[in-house]
């Protein structure tokens, strides 16, 4: 399957709807009403300053946050990967990437999973014998063991070498690809936005400030012109002074 680009998805039914979501710590508004919807296999990167509140608006649509207000629905399974892999140390990496699935099915599916993120020959190890990138892979291979309709990812491949992130970036395109999930990409990396989502949300003021549609075509590289002038513009809405 090839990835679409933000204008294959015009009309394509929302596997993800958000509406009037607010969020307050005491008298801290965090979020003050985020209105927001996905198509079925867009990818669309939240970018914000910290604490814009991209993470707290994940866990909310991920639900898990009950404090929250407002109505979020996903059409479909969602799954959720987060910026420390989270693997329990003491389960060897297939079952970790099994963790409370079930079904006669359930060893080729995760045997699957870890073939298609590199790490067909780890199934036995344990998590402290795995590099940081290991690590992350296992963990998306246990979201994609799932077969989600839509991804949440919360800064996913922030705490990796820049060559491990570019290699998961990578891996992130294959696979979706090949599977057709939407999914949601919190990001504070302007560049991973532009190479990654068909769409662009900026999270300001706890609320969508802006809304910009990635048309890159498939060629998608930083020394491309149109590339620069989109990664200046967001640069600049964040209050990234010019080199």
């Amino acid at each position: 399957m090839a990835s679409r680009t933000a204008g294959d998805l015009t009309g394509a039914a929302p596997v993800l709807t958000a509406h009037a979501v607010r969020r307050a710590f005491g008298p801290t508004v965090v979020l003050a009403g985020v209105d927001l919807a996905i198509s079925r296999g867009e990818v669309v990167a939240l970018l914000g300053g910290s604490g814009s509140g991209k993470s707290t608006l994940l866990r909310i649509l991920a639900g898990l946050d009950g404090e929250a207000t407002g109505g979020t629905t996903v059409h479909g399974t969602a799954a959720v990967v987060f910026q420390e892999h989270r693997l329990l140390p003491w389960k060897r990496v297939a079952e970790n990437v099994g963790l409370g699935l079930s079904g006669p099915d359930t060893d080729r599916r995760i045997s699957q999973a870890l073939a298609e993120v590199g790490l067909a020959d780890r199934r036995r190890a344990w998590p402290a014998e795995l590099s940081g990138g290991q690590a992350q892979r296992v963990a998306v291979a246990r979201a994609l063991v799932r077969e989600p309709d839509l991804l949440l990812l919360d800064e996913p491949f922030g705490a990796l070498d820049a060559l491990t992130r570019l290699r998961m970036q990578g891996l992130l395109r294959r696979l979706r690809a090949e599977h057709g999930f939407a999914a949601l990409l919190v990001t504070h990396d302007v560049e991973e936005a532009l190479l990654l989502a068909d769409r662009i949300l900026l999270l300001e003021a706890g609320v969508i400030a802006e809304e910009l549609p990635v048309d890159l075509g498939h060629g998608r590289t930083p020394d491309d012109p149109a590339f620069g002038a989109l990664r200046r513009h967001l640069l600049d809405r964040l209050g990234v002074p010019a080199a």
